[in-house]
């Protein structure tokens, strides 16, 4: 299942008013003098100010947010570390599961015989939680109604109750949906982290797509955004290393590093 990335909001004029808050630090005049008088070449050096000094706290007045699609369980887990950000993401509580979609793996995927027992797996848990979720509601039904509540009422609590417990034995490859807004200099954090060939696929895939997303709204807040290697020069996982960093940079840069970055 293709995973989709929507940009669904983000702050207007991102970029002018990064570069607004910035400029009011050295500034004493109005803040609506300052945001009217930053036409876009002025924005764009400010930003570029900004980079060349790591003064980023400015980032964080501007937020984005998205919505991710066919995704797996086993993503978000990781996503939700980025504990500056806010999360809304489908429920296996209140939204029944039956028949789920899953993700499968690139390198399980492409070999055929990985790629059946992954799917005959997928095919005995969703088997099983369908059995559970039926007796567990008969039972939670049965419940109910020896209680008095009303019939369609009984039903409603006993399925709720039902795919509540049932859900424990859903895979971390069951696709989810989640909707997720940052602050740009959360965003940076996250780029440096997820975009790094270390990263686990899925999380890198998703990253990348945010990256080109956000560059299309605001290309010079974004425009070294990247592993953390974009900016040093040097990968800092020592030993760890991809060993691919000429690569990396003309991903994210469109160049190769310049010889005096080296030194």
């Amino acid at each position: 299942m293709k995973f989709k990335v929507v940009l669904l909001s983000h702050t207007p004029e991102p970029e002018k008013v990064v570069a607004t808050a910035a400029k009011l630090c050295y500034s004493n005049t109005t803040i609506e003098n300052i945001f009217e008088s930053l036409d876009d070449e002025a924005v764009k050096n400010f930003l570029n100010f900004l980079v060349e000094v790591g003064h980023q706290s400015p980032l964080e007045h501007v937020s984005f947010t998205f919505g991710i699609e066919g995704v797996s369980r086993s993503f978000t887990h990781q996503l939700v570390r980025h504990r500056i950000a806010s999360y809304s993401q489908q429920s296996q509580r209140y939204v029944k599961m039956d028949g789920f979609d899953y993700i499968i793996p690139p390198n399980i995927e492409e070999d055929e015989e990985l790629k059946n027992i992954f799917i005959e797996t997928m095919a005995q848990i969703s088997q099983a939680y369908a059995i559970l979720s039926e007796k567990l509601q008969k039972k939670h039904f049965e419940r109910f109604k020896m209680q008095g509540i009303s019939e369609k009422e009984a039903l409603k609590k006993a399925e709720k109750m039902a795919i509540e417990d049932a859900r424990y034995v859903l895979p971390n490859a069951c696709e989810t949906k989640i909707i997720m807004t940052m602050n740009a200099r959360e965003l940076l954090h996250f780029f440096s982290e997820r975009c790094c060939n270390r990263a686990q696929w899925e999380i890198r895939a998703v990253a990348d797509k945010i990256l080109e997303l956000v560059k299309e709204v605001a290309p010079n807040m974004f425009k070294f955004a990247g592993p953390k290697c974009i900016r040093l020069g040097y990968c800092p996982e020592g030993k760890f290393s991809c060993g691919e960093l000429e690569r990396v940079r003309e991903k994210y840069l469109g160049k190769k590093r310049e010889k005096h970055e080296d030194n």
